[in-house]
């Protein structure tokens, strides 16, 4: 096999649906958890690791044995409430250079990461465009774009391409409880109100399934620079909700205008996929009502 991937974040709610099309495009993954190595995926090109990548020590080691050419670093700590703005994200923008360093002294060559929505500016009507500025309103959004720079910049004077996939919405399996969409879909599904804020906020959702095979489309492309990963369409959160409820068949529970809309909510927060469908020739697989179904069933056998 001619690509050798270490693929880091590899249990999370993107990174555990890159497996199948990594494996589909015959790329050997070395994949990174720092959960115990039990009940996860099993296939003879996959290989798993424990360890903690804020931990130095653990690093070194581990590339220096895997001698990876591809790197996809998934992981980051994104606890609901708390990630915007904690000091652990400097933390990983350390351990981030630190990792993408020992990877290129190892002869890697191709470094795709993840960035997020939250690196443009929010106070703006029409959010995101191609002249939609960078200017992030948190510590996180502030730390992946520090992080980018440096990430391209370096790029520049060593031998290795990098690009970077600026994240939107996602949604999926495996989501955190408090996040909206599993919010709502644990409550309708056990008989509960959900409540909402007025749901005019507009935000480009994606299947988490779309996010992780646009994130290895993007591996295997001569692309470098930064793009949105998205679908490019807008949709009220007031209408998703209002989907997941008559999926479930409980319209009558859903609560929109109960809770305050969040500090620094941007009214429109929708990717630019141009370069995403024009250069890498990617585009979403799901439509919103099956994976909207495919979440549900997931949700209905782990409640």
């Amino acid at each position: 096999m001619s690509k050798v991937l270490l693929l880091t974040g590899a249990t999370g709610l993107i990174g555990r649906h890159t497996i199948a099309p990594l494996l589909a495009s015959h790329c050997q993954i070395h994949a990174v958890t720092r959960r115990p190595l039990a009940h996860l995926p099993d296939h003879t090109a996959l290989t798993w690791h424990q360890a903690a990548l804020l931990d130095p020590i653990q690093i070194g080691p581990l590339l220096a044995n895997v001698r990876p050419t591809h790197l996809l670093p998934l992981a980051w700590s994104v606890e609901t409430g708390k990630f915007w703005s904690s000091a652990t994200n400097l933390a990983w923008v350390e351990a981030s250079l630190r990792l993408l360093r020992t990877f290129v002294s190892h002869g890697g060559t191709r470094v795709v990461g993840a960035g997020t929505c939250a690196e443009y500016a929010w106070n703006l009507p029409e959010c995101c465009t191609p002249q939609t500025p960078l200017q992030p309103a948190t510590l996180y959004g502030t730390a992946k774009l520090a992080l980018w720079h440096m990430v391209e910049l370096f790029a520049e004077t060593h031998p290795f391409s990098a690009a970077w996939g600026r994240i939107f919405s996602p949604y999926g399996p495996n989501e955190q409880p408090p996040r909206l969409v599993a919010a709502t879909i644990r409550a309708l599904l056990c008989g509960q109100e959900a409540h909402c804020s007025h749901g005019r906020q507009v935000r480009d959702f994606l299947y988490a399934a779309d996010v992780a095979a646009a994130f290895v489309a993007l591996l295997d492309a001569p692309v470098t620079g930064a793009l949105d990963i998205a679908s490019g369409e807008g949709l009220r959160v007031a209408d998703l909700v209002t989907e997941i409820a008559d999926q479930i068949g409980r319209p009558d529970l859903v609560r929109l205008g109960t809770l305050p809309a969040p500090a620094l909510d941007p009214p429109r927060l929708v990717g630019d996929t141009t370069r995403l469908t024009c250069e890498v020739g990617w585009k979403p697989q799901f439509t919103r009502a099956d994976a909207l179904a495919q979440t549900i069933t997931w949700w209905r056998h782990h409640l």
